[in-house]
């Protein structure tokens, strides 16, 4: 039986990830810091489609966990088929107002323990000529964002380092896609200190943002975003002048 491995799994986009994974008959690893959450996801998953639910409890935004999470899943004999990098958080302030430990947190989180897990993963699925990885960047990767600058930056990469990976493998059986949430209903925003921002209010579900993540790499889509609004939105990237863009995107915060 398949088996993916999800990131951040505990709740939002994660979570819903779970659900349709099992739903479509794999095995699952889960990964998050709350052993609690993940336990009872991983009893109403087994109990509801009689799959096996491992649970590694997991702050991937310390350094080193790519590897440690790795050799654990190596030492349990599990074969990952499917790799899912969804643990991701931000910090709404301006940057000259951010501590350092959050940014170094951030910036382990969103790029060294996703950039890590996908080398360690991928050259298993390179060497059986099968696997599928799904990076989750976001719409902010498509424009700088002021008050939420290492946030969009670290999504950028995420976005550009996974559209590589897919064309480096196009001749593989290796299926890569990077999804591009827009406003998502999940606790993104209370842990970024976003809640009062109006344009991040009335976002997406996680069920349905999960759902077009899940097709698009099925698919083997490159790139995939969530919703027409926030294709619109992934328009930004076109407009020639970056004085312009920067000045239009920081009226909105």
């Amino acid at each position: 039986m398949r088996t993916a491995l999800i990131t951040g799994a505990s709740g939002g986009i994660g979570k819903e990830f779970a659900q349709l994974f099992a739903e479509n008959g794999y095995n699952l690893v889960l990964v998050a810091r709350s052993e609690e959450k993940l336990k009872h996801i991983a009893q109403k998953l087994e109990s509801q489609y009689k799959i096996k639910v491992t649970v590694l409890v997991e702050d991937l935004a310390k350094p080193n966990t790519a590897s440690k999470l790795y050799e654990e899943v190596k030492k349990r004999g599990i074969i990952i088929d499917t790799l899912i990098n969804n643990a991701g958080f931000g910090d709404l302030q301006d940057f000259v107002e951010e501590n350092l430990n959050t940014v170094t947190e951030m910036l382990q989180l969103n790029v060294t323990t996703l950039t890590g897990l996908t080398s360690l993963f991928v050259k298993d699925m390179k060497a059986r000529n099968s696997g599928k990885i799904l990076n989750v960047a976001s719409t902010a990767a498509f424009q700088p964002l002021p008050k939420f600058a290492v946030y969009a930056a670290t999504k950028a990469y995420v976005l550009h380092f996974t559209e590589a990976l897919h064309y480096e493998l196009r001749n593989t059986a290796i299926k890569v896609s990077v999804l591009c949430p827009g406003p998502t209903s999940t606790g993104f925003n209370k842990r970024a200190n976003a809640e009062e921002l109006n344009f991040l209010k009335n976002g997406m579900d996680s069920k349905t943002v999960a759902q077009i993540g899940y097709n698009g790499l099925m698919k083997n889509k490159m790139t995939v975003i969530a919703g027409f609004k926030n294709k619109l939105m992934s328009l930004s990237r076109t407009i020639p002048s970056r004085r312009l863009l920067i000045q239009v995107i920081g009226k909105m915060f």
